[in-house]
């Protein structure tokens, strides 16, 4: 797309729902901030449900869907908002069980043990093992990548091979922002290791959240009738335009600073502006989810 690509500014989810039959729609950042849930957005994906259309939650976090549903549950996020729920936790689980016989170093928070559970895992230490999987930080309220500078440094030396199982780099966690696995696979990469992103915004996660929905249909879901919803370039709607499917940027998420979504109304030229600047584009813009203004 050329710089003079101008995306719809659009108010709200329903001047776009006759387009599509699936939503493939972002969680952290679009449904919640990782502290409250966004009832418009809930309502939006039930009305789009209602009409017929199929929802799949695609998600970055470093978790079974499963597990990302208990805590939607736990957000008051209704189960008529979804009709499935694929993470990048459910790719980095089928990495691991394709490598039962090899020792694993875990680097994350206790928080994502998850997405081992079930499985007969052998953990070791980075002598020891033979890949490494990366979930986020032990304290992503305090801790950078550069802290874990000497670790990597560690792996690089025996050549691990690491798989990441969630590629945001940040996340918005009330007014905060959060550092995720992304950026310490990120650095890893940068000094020369080999790094697997289990998710957005590579195609493996896409070919199975349309896998899914279309099993539920009953027929195959074309391209040209599936939307992605998200609030990152980098991983929604990059991932998006690399598969081959429209995408609708949320503004009030990681980039609200600098699409100025915080101030009022999105402002046509400011965006376009913005928008001049990203490596890709959207095919529409929206300040938050939501059904209809």
């Amino acid at each position: 797309m050329t710089a003079s690509y101008r995306p719809a500014l659009v108010e709200g989810l329903q001047p776009l729902a006759g387009r599509y039959d699936l939503v493939l729609c972002d969680v952290w950042g679009v449904l919640h901030n990782g502290i409250k849930a966004y009832e418009a957005a809930s309502e939006a994906l039930t009305r789009f449900r209602d009409g017929g259309g199929r929802v799949v939650l695609v998600s970055n976090a470093p978790r079974p869907g499963s597990a990302v549903g208990t805590q939607l549950d736990g957000f008051g996020v209704p189960r008529t908002a979804y009709d499935a729920i694929v993470t990048s936790g459910d790719l980095t689980r089928l990495a691991i069980e394709e490598r039962l016989d090899k020792v694993v170093h875990h680097i994350g928070p206790p928080r994502d043990m998850p997405i081992y559970q079930g499985l007969d895992v052998r953990f070791g230490s980075i002598e020891e093992a033979d890949y490494v999987v990366c979930s986020g930080f032990d304290d992503d309220e305090r801790e950078t990548a550069d802290d874990y500078r000497e670790r990597l440094g560690a792996m690089l030396a025996r050549r691990l091979w690491m798989v990441c199982a969630n590629p945001d780099l940040v996340v918005e966690r009330g007014n905060t922002i959060i550092p995720c696995a992304g950026a310490i696979a990120q650095a890893y990469e940068e000094m020369g290791g080999d790094v697997y992103y289990a998710g957005k915004p590579y195609a493996p996660i896409y070919e199975r959240a349309v896998a899914v929905a279309s099993k539920l249909n009953g027929r195959e879901i074309a391209k040209e009738r599936v939307l992605a919803i998200g609030d990152a370039i980098r991983t929604d709607i990059a991932g998006a335009a690399g598969f081959g499917i429209d995408s609708l940027l949320i503004a009030r998420g990681i980039h609200a600073e600098e699409l100025r979504a915080h101030q009022g109304p999105l402002i046509s030229q400011h965006v376009q502006d913005w928008v001049d600047l990203q490596p890709v584009k959207p095919q529409a813009i929206t300040d938050a989810l939501s059904w209809a203004a």
